[in-house]
């Protein structure tokens, strides 16, 4: 069943007509990497800890909840090439990528849905559940009950880094989403060290790659400042190119751009992991 869901997941990315730039055959979103978790894995009890106590369990969210599916789309080298260059605002392609690939990321987590239920298992999107909120002010800033990124970990997906991003074996650039079902899989293991071991902050201290590059200031050594940053990605940045663009959203990624783990997992941290 794992592979039936690996392949369907990469069949609907694949060939979904609206992962194209306009009048291109450039993706904005490539090959999905999919992890899974067990509903039941301590670790969602542990969220409530680290995040707060208002983040969901799957078993809230899904009565019969057996397991989190949960994948990553990396973003395309085309879109992640036209963001590298920019300095203060992001791309064309990028925005594109950020408002219309994120619709395709939204159409796969309805279509894993109803997928699921055409095989005899129930299954939710947490991301368009009624209960799903977004807070404000928070111990750890601007949080969700549902955390895309926290999943993905759950699942063993990746680790976090300095930016508050999550870096896969792709690396840091790319979209994430999750289903619960009760369909019962095995999970993927977590092997990472610790919670930061792909970032080469925490792993030496070697690099601050993308507090250069953020451009009102947002990362700094010690960490990543929620409220600054999500006034230039839903105030500052769509305000001056939603209009020019075309598109309601259109995000940043210079941190997620022109860094070492743009792509990869820095090969400083693949050894040590």
């Amino acid at each position: 069943m794992k592979e039936l869901l690996n392949s369907e997941i990469a069949r609907f990315i694949g060939t979904h007509p609206g992962n194209r730039l306009p009048d291109s055959d450039t993706p904005y979103l490539t090959d999905p990497l999919v992890g899974f978790a067990s509903a039941s894995d301590l670790i969602f009890q542990d969220y409530r800890r680290i995040i707060g106590p208002f983040h969901l369990l799957p078993s809230d969210l899904l009565g019969g909840a057996a397991t989190v599916i949960s994948w990553v789309l990396p973003i395309s080298s085309a879109v992640r090439e036209s963001n590298r260059t920019q300095r203060d605002l992001p791309s064309r392609e990028w925005a594109l990528t950020r408002s219309n690939g994120e619709a395709v990321n939204g159409d796969l987590r309805r279509h894993l849905v109803a997928w699921l239920v055409a095989q005899g298992h129930d299954a939710l999107a947490p991301q368009y559940s009624p209960l799903w909120q977004e807070f404000s002010d928070t111990p750890v800033g601007i949080a969700s009950s549902w955390s895309e990124r926290h999943a993905a970990y759950a699942a063993g997906l990746g680790t976090f880094s300095l930016s508050d991003g999550f870096i896969t074996s792709r690396g840091i650039a790319h979209r994430c989403g999750s289903v619960i079902t009760t369909l019962s899989l095995p999970p993927t293991p977590r092997t990472s060290v610790s919670h930061t071991a792909n970032c080469l902050h925490y792993h030496n201290g070697s690099c601050g790659a993308c507090i250069a590059r953020c451009p009102v200031g947002a990362i700094s050594r010690d960490g990543h400042n929620k409220y600054r940053c999500r006034e230039l990605v839903y105030g500052t940045a769509p305000e001056k190119l939603s209009a020019l663009y075309g598109v309601p959203q259109t995000g940043c990624g210079l941190c997620q751009t022109n860094v070492p783990c743009e792509a990869v997992v820095p090969s400083p941290c693949r050894v040590a992991a």
